[in-house]
Protein backbone atom coordinates (compact mmCIF):
# COMPACT_ATOMS: atom_id res chain seq x y z
CA UNK A 1 0.00 0.00 0.00
CA UNK A 2 1.03 3.47 -0.94
CA UNK A 3 0.77 6.51 1.37
CA UNK A 4 -2.10 8.63 0.52
CA UNK A 5 -0.51 11.84 0.19
CA UNK A 6 3.27 10.86 -1.41
CA UNK A 7 4.45 7.08 -3.47
CA UNK A 8 6.61 6.53 -0.26
CA UNK A 9 5.61 2.67 1.01
CA UNK A 10 2.66 3.07 3.82
CA UNK A 11 4.06 2.18 7.39
CA UNK A 12 0.02 2.60 9.41
CA UNK A 13 -3.26 2.05 7.27
CA UNK A 14 -6.82 3.44 8.75
CA UNK A 15 -9.66 2.12 7.75
CA UNK A 16 -13.35 3.61 8.62
CA UNK A 17 -16.62 2.22 6.59
CA UNK A 18 -14.05 0.01 4.40
CA UNK A 19 -12.00 2.42 3.08
CA UNK A 20 -8.48 2.09 4.01
CA UNK A 21 -5.92 4.61 3.68
CA UNK A 22 -2.38 4.54 4.11
CA UNK A 23 0.52 6.76 5.78
CA UNK A 24 3.88 6.74 5.37
CA UNK A 25 6.16 7.63 8.56
CA UNK A 26 6.64 11.98 7.55
CA UNK A 27 2.83 12.16 6.44
CA UNK A 28 1.60 9.71 10.14
CA UNK A 29 3.64 11.80 11.96
CA UNK A 30 2.23 15.39 10.06
CA UNK A 31 -1.43 14.37 10.93
CA UNK A 32 -0.37 13.67 14.68
CA UNK A 33 0.88 16.95 15.02
CA UNK A 34 -2.05 18.21 13.67
CA UNK A 35 -4.47 16.53 16.10
CA UNK A 36 -2.11 17.96 18.76
CA UNK A 37 -2.23 21.52 17.94
CA UNK A 38 -6.47 21.08 17.61
CA UNK A 39 -8.12 23.14 20.25
CA UNK A 40 -11.48 21.00 20.32
CA UNK A 41 -9.04 17.28 20.66
CA UNK A 42 -7.47 19.51 23.64
CA UNK A 43 -10.40 20.59 25.12
CA UNK A 44 -11.95 16.87 25.23
CA UNK A 45 -8.48 15.99 26.57
CA UNK A 46 -8.87 18.02 29.54
CA UNK A 47 -12.28 16.85 30.07
CA UNK A 48 -11.53 13.26 30.22
CA UNK A 49 -8.29 13.67 31.72
CA UNK A 50 -7.70 11.29 34.37
CA UNK A 51 -5.03 11.48 37.07
CA UNK A 52 -2.35 7.90 36.91
CA UNK A 53 -0.40 6.73 39.28
CA UNK A 54 3.17 6.50 38.49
Amino acid sequence: MKCHYCDDDAVYAAETEGVKVGLCERHFQERVEELTDDESLKALRERTEIDRAE
